[in-house]
């Protein structure tokens, strides 16, 4: 028995053909002509076979004067009646192959040229990365499709040219923050380490200013970490009270204000609303804190809730340094201030209104801050009349 060897086929050859759009808009003009053509072809023999060629043939047998002869002169003019038939077929069915295949070519190139924007933002794309986020596509040309979605795309960049950039502008203030207090405490152990004759009560006061600066990076840890929280959206729907929340967040800045002789003013209506509770009390705590915090010996702070045509309000108000009205939206930038001074040792990090307007953005709330006539700042949170939370990897 002979030895029968086998001829491995390489894969590649069994592979089909990339299926590409353009193929397959080649593909759908081809059959769409075809189909048409066979109608048409379809069309035209039943005409022709219906049509009026026999007729024709036996009126001019009829003027045969010898009557044997009729019958075989209608059996000719039938049979070339069906001769012409088909041929017709013939030529048709020819025509409409060779024009298909003209229609394929055609349909070939036509189907590359209205493609060819989509391929030109193929490879924009391709080569946007991270580092030149600035580039667009700016397609021009009518506004059909591609342009709509080139122009979606460049919107697309914009946002992300902005998240990119804020979060590098957040990392960098962050690791500032974060060194400050770290270059601080190494100087203390040094300064102890350094001083031979340090005893036991200088050991001790090293030891509490190292104690105050690790509360002050807790603190620090813990606004980012809420910060985070809040950006990354809800996991807690359950029904509340502003009114309810703000009790917490005044009893524990009341110290506070009774230190710096405040007028306090309290204005708590029922305000219901539905998202997470302790986030909420968060945001309100954050700004009686910045009220308390940058406000005036002897100065006011007001706080107040209540609910305007179905949504829940909340207001507070105090009598702090003059704000320009072009430098309020910059206080809510994470590591943001007004003073020249970035770090403060009294607990401000310039988080608070970061944090208060990613739980209120959390919450479909907006927060709206007016400078005060005269001083001061009035930031008012106003939420959503039917409280729809924003749920965490939700499309919006």
């Amino acid at each position: 028995m002979a030895a029968t060897s086998l001829r491995l086929v390489p894969r590649r050859w069994l592979t089909l053909p990339r299926r590409s759009a353009r193929l397959r808009l080649t593909l759908m003009y081809s059959g769409m002509f075809l189909a048409l053509g066979t109608a048409v072809v379809v069309v035209i023999f039943l005409l022709a076979w219906n049509g009026s060629g026999v007729s024709v043939s036996a009126s001019a047998v009829q003027a045969v004067p010898t009557p044997i002869a009729k019958p075989a002169l209608n059996a000719a003019a039938s049979q070339q009646h069906s001769a012409d038939i088909a041929r017709l077929l013939a030529v048709s069915w020819l025509t409409l192959l060779v024009t298909a295949g003209a229609s394929a070519v055609l349909g070939w190139f036509a189907a590359g040229r209205a493609l060819r924007p989509l391929r030109q933002m193929t490879t924009s794309a391709r080569n946007i990365s991270a580092g030149n986020l600035h580039e667009r596509l700016a397609l021009t040309g009518p506004r059909d499709e591609f342009k709509q979605l080139g122009d979606a795309f460049d919107d697309l960049l914009a946002r992300l040219e902005g998240s990119f950039a804020a979060q590098r502008r957040f990392v960098a203030n962050a690791a500032h923050e974060l060194r400050t207090p770290l270059t601080l405490e190494r100087t203390l152990l040094q300064v102890a380490l350094a001083d031979r004759h340090a005893d036991a009560a200088a050991l001790r006061r090293t030891c509490e200013e190292l104690v105050v600066s690790g509360r002050d990076q807790e603190q620090l840890l813990d606004a980012l970490l809420t910060l985070a929280t809040s950006e990354r959206g809800l996991e807690r729907h359950e029904p509340a009270d502003l009114a309810r929340l703000a009790q917490p967040a005044l009893q524990s800045v009341r110290a506070e204000i009774e230190r710096q002789r405040l007028e306090l003013e309290v204005d708590l209506g029922a305000a219901p609303v539905r998202g997470d509770p302790a986030l909420l009390e968060r945001m309100v705590a954050n700004l009686l804190d910045n009220a308390v915090g940058y406000n005036r010996a002897g100065g006011h702070v007001g706080i107040r809730t209540t609910t305007e045509f179905g949504r829940a309000v909340l207001s507070i108000a105090n009598t702090g340094p003059a704000i320009p009205g072009d430098q309020v939206e910059r206080l809510f930038e994470p590591f943001q201030r007004l003073e020249p001074v970035r770090t403060r040792s009294d607990g401000h990090h310039g988080l608070g209104l970061s944090i208060v307007r990613a739980i209120a953005s959390a919450h479909d709330a907006t927060v709206v801050a007016e400078p005060r006539d005269g001083d001061g700042l009035v930031v008012t949170v106003r939420f959503p009349s039917e409280a729809r939370p924003r749920v965490p990897g939700a499309r919006e």
